[in-house]
């Protein structure tokens, strides 16, 4: 029977990367975006039994919806991949607003947060699974200007780290620093620097099969892509 994973943030970056290299090898994929134009893409691309739908992380009526669609067309997911997030625009903490600020917890911390909340029990009910909540580098250090997501991937660490304690062990949560990868995420902190870092698509090819053998033995571990 083929496995099963669910990517937030699948639209675009990481999550778009992952979706085709999942499904080249054999799993189905369910992942949610933002952005209707860009679901309707991945719809036609990877036709069921496939399963992509808008919806906001940080809603968390869109994730109440998307999670139970998923379980009812799926079942609990063998792998849950909290990829979705957002970065500050580069500015020394007085610059940021307090919306901006707000947005960036909303994703980064409440929208995984939110997807445990909704998938870990029928997880833990069945007795196995792999939940990873993205981290980053800045979730292990710091750098000036990115204050607010620093904080929300330090948040991650301690929120992956807390909830391996709940699960018996039986559904494995680990932070994964996934590396330094060309993104529009990262263009928007390194500018035109970024292309010197490998692109989404190679990185994907690197961290799938990564991905696909984390076990009951990695609980409460934070992680990086080789």
């Amino acid at each position: 029977m083929s496995k099963y994973v669910v990517i937030t943030g699948c639209t675009r970056g990481l999550g778009r990367g992952m979706v085709a290299e999942f499904a080249a090898a054999g799993w189905t994929v369910a992942g949610c975006g933002r952005s209707t134009e860009a679901i309707s893409a991945l719809r036609a691309a990877f036709p069921a039994p496939h399963y992509f739908q808008s919806a906001n992380v940080a809603d968390e009526e869109d994730v109440m919806n998307f999670c139970a669609e998923v379980l009812k067309r799926l079942g609990p997911p063998d792998l849950l991949l909290n990829n979705a997030a957002l970065i500050n625009h580069s500015n020394p903490i007085w610059q940021v607003s307090a919306k901006e600020f707000s947005d960036v917890i909303d994703v980064n911390i409440k929208g995984t947060a939110s997807m445990m909340r909704h998938l870990i029990q029928p997880m833990m009910k069945r007795g196995s699974g792999v939940i990873v909540n993205f981290s980053s580098g800045w979730g292990r250090s710091t750098s000036p200007e990115v204050a607010p997501y620093c904080a929300t991937k330090y948040a991650v660490e301690g929120l992956s780290q807390a909830v391996a304690q709940e699960t018996g062990g039986d559904v494995a949560v680990v932070a994964l620093n996934p590396g330094i990868i060309d993104t529009e995420m990262l263009q928007s902190c390194f500018g035109g620097d970024a292309s010197g870092y490998p692109k989404a698509g190679e990185w994907a090819k690197r961290a799938v099969p990564y991905l696909m053998k984390l076990g009951k033995n990695d609980n409460g571990k934070s992680l990086s892509v080789p």
